[in-house]
């Protein structure tokens, strides 16, 4: 009976013009701990949990897109399961940070950002709105106001270099989702 209900409110959502909430496909490392959703904007702490944040759309045939990572590391992307082909960068934006953004959030499932400055609450919620108006998602690698959830790594422990030699091959993270006032964690094995 549950599902009629949703099906039926998505209905009345479609056709009164609201955007849907939709799900993204995120890692397969990181199912079951964070659900990315459309109209959202979600913060992390490192470069790896934004790039894992971004897989998985990616890897479902998504366009993904990345604003002010200069030192984007497309082998990296490519280790996730990101498809260079479907992605958008734009290393530097300077001033123009918000402006790019909101361009891609039009037309990308989900953008990565890293602001090179602290974001003050206006400036995020124009860039929210655009995010629900377009059932766009944002990944933000730093500080920003009013997150759905925040996913940081607590613990980090690489695996595979063994008395100086060898290959790095897995790490295994601690990681912790703060939505509100409820956290989780889960310890992943990540590539």
């Amino acid at each position: 009976m549950s599902a009629q209900v949703v099906e039926l409110q998505q209905r009345i959502e479609a056709l009164q013009g609201a955007p849907t909430r939709l799900t993204v496909p995120v890692h397969p490392a990181l199912e079951g701990l964070v659900q990315l959703r459309t109209g959202a904007s979600y913060a992390v702490d490192s470069a790896s949990l934004a790039l894992a944040l971004a897989a998985g759309a990616s890897r479902s045939g998504e366009w993904v897109g990345f604003a002010g990572w200069g030192d984007f590391g497309a082998e990296a992307a490519c280790q996730w399961g990101i498809d260079l082909r479907r992605t958008v960068l734009v290393p530097e934006p300077g001033e123009l940070w918000l402006e790019v953004a909101a361009a891609l959030v039009d037309v990308l499932k989900v953008v990565v950002l890293k602001p090179t400055t602290l974001v003050d609450p206006k400036s995020a919620s124009v860039l929210d709105a655009r995010l629900r108006a377009r059932s766009s998602t944002l990944v933000v690698w730093g500080d920003w106001p009013r997150v759905e959830a925040r996913l940081s790594a607590e613990r980090v422990e690489w695996d595979g270099v063994g008395r100086g030699r060898g290959r790095l091959r897995h790490r295994d993270i601690r990681l912790a989702l703060q939505r509100g006032t409820r956290r989780d964690t889960r310890d992943v094995r990540l590539p």
